[in-house]
C-alpha cells in the first residue's frame, strides 16, 4: 500500500528472516522502482536500530513491532515488557534524536480497558507516545484497530488448520465476539490517519460490528464445503486469562471525535499522572523485565503502572 505512492525508499525493519525474504521477493516482482531495503534487526536492540536510524534519517516510522498473543504474554510477561513497552520506548526516542517527522504507533483495541497483559502493555505504549508528543518537533500518533482478518495470529488460520485436521474447532465462549477489518482496508485507513493526524491524538478506525466467532466458525466451515457440527464438531472451551467476551474501541474517559474521514475518529489521550513520574516508572519496569522478575511481580507492577 504505502508503495503505491512512489516513497524514496523504504525500509523494513523485522527478525523473522523469511517474512523479510518474502516481502523482499514481493517488491522486486512489483515494485522494482522502489528503493527497499530489508533490514534484519530484533527491535530491542538498541545499538542496531540506532545505527539504523542515523544511516537513513527516516521520515516517516510505523511502529508495529509488537507481541500479540493474549495468553503467551500472560505466561511470559517480561517479553511483553520488552518488546512492546521497550521496544516502542526506544524507537519512538531514537526518531525524536533523528528527526523524524511522524511516527506511527500500530495499537489495538485491546489497549482499551486491558484485561491482558499484552493489552496493558499496548496502553502503555499509547500513554509512552501521547506524552512523548508534547513539546515536541515530531508528530507522535497511534492508530487504534481491532482484528486484521487472516493476518498471522489471528482467529481465522487457526480455524482453517483445525477444519483441515477434521475439527474440532475450539471457541472459548459461545458469546465471544471481535471487530475485523480486511488487511488492505487496515492499510489504507493507518495511512490515512498518519497523512491526517495531528501529534498527540488516538485515531480509531471504524470496525463496523462486532462479529460473534461462533458464526464467523460456521461460516468458515460452510465455505470448506462442510457442515457445521455435523462434519467439523465446535467444541467449547473457557475464556482464557485476560480474554474479554467483547472488545471495545474508546475507553470510558474517551470521547469519538469524527475526522474529514467518514471511517476514522479521533480521541485525546487523558492521564492523570506526571510525565517525569511515568516514565520512571517505565523503566523501572523494563529493568525488572530484564532482570527475570518473577511473572506476578512484572504483572503487578504494570497494573500499578496504569492506576
Amino acid at each position: 500500500q504505502i508503495a503505491k505512492f512512489n516513497p524514496a525508499q523504504i525500509l523494513a525493519l523485522d527478525q523473522d528472516e523469511t517474512a523479510m525474504f518474502w516481502l523482499g521477493e514481493e517488491f522486486k516482482e512489483k515494485f522494482p522502482q522502489i528503493r527497499f531495503g530489508g533490514i534484519m534487526c530484533d527491535i530491542c536492540d538498541e545499538n542496531k536500530l540506532e545505527k539504523v536510524f542515523k544511516k537513513f534519517h527516516p521520515q516517516v516510522v510505523f511502529h508495529s513491532a509488537a507481541y500479540k498473543h493474549v495468553p503467551l504474554m500472560e505466561e511470559h510477561p517480561d517479553e511483553g515488557i520488552k518488546n512492546n513497552i521497550k521496544g516502542t520506548k526506544m524507537t519512538a526516542e531514537l526518531s525524536l534524536k533523528y528527526g523524524v517527522e511522524k511516527f506511527v504507533l500500530i495499537s489495538t483495541d485491546k489497549a482499551v480497558n486491558p484485561t491482558s497483559v499484552m493489552g496493558a502493555t499496548k496502553r502503555v505504549a499509547e500513554i509512552m507516545v501521547g506524552l512523548l508528543n508534547k513539546n515536541s518537533q515530531i508528530d507522535f500518533i497511534s492508530v487504534r484497530f481491532g482484528n486484521v482478518l487472516d493476518s498471522r495470529g489471528s482467529v481465522i488460520p487457526i480455524f482453517k488448520e483445525q477444519i483441515k485436521r477434521g475439527g474440532p474447532i475450539k471457541i472459548t465462549h459461545p458469546e465471544m465476539e471481535r471487530f475485523f477489518m480486511s488487511p488492505s482496508e487496515a492499510a489504507l485507513l493507518v495511512m490515512q490517519a498518519a497523512a491526517m493526524g495531528e501529534g498527540g491524538k488516538i485515531y480509531v478506525l471504524d470496525m463496523g460490528s462486532p462479529v460473534k466467532i461462533l458464526d464467523l466458525a460456521r461460516e468458515l466451515i460452510q465455505l470448506s464445503g462442510l457442515e457445521p457440527d455435523k462434519d467439523i464438531p465446535i467444541l467449547f472451551t473457557k475464556p482464557r486469562i485476560g480474554e474479554k467476551l467483547s472488545e471495545e474501541l474508546f475507553g470510558k474517559e474517551e470521547r469519538a471525535v469524527p475526522t474529514k474521514h467518514n471511517k476514522i475518529f479521533e480521541t485525546a489521550i487523558k492521564v492523570n499522572f506526571s510525565e517525569t513520574d511515568f516514565f520512571k516508572e517505565v523503566d523501572e519496569l523494563i529493568n525488572l523485565a530484564e532482570e527475570e522478575e518473577s511473572g506476578e511481580n512484572l504483572k503487578k507492577a504494570l497494573w500499578k503502572l496504569l492506576k
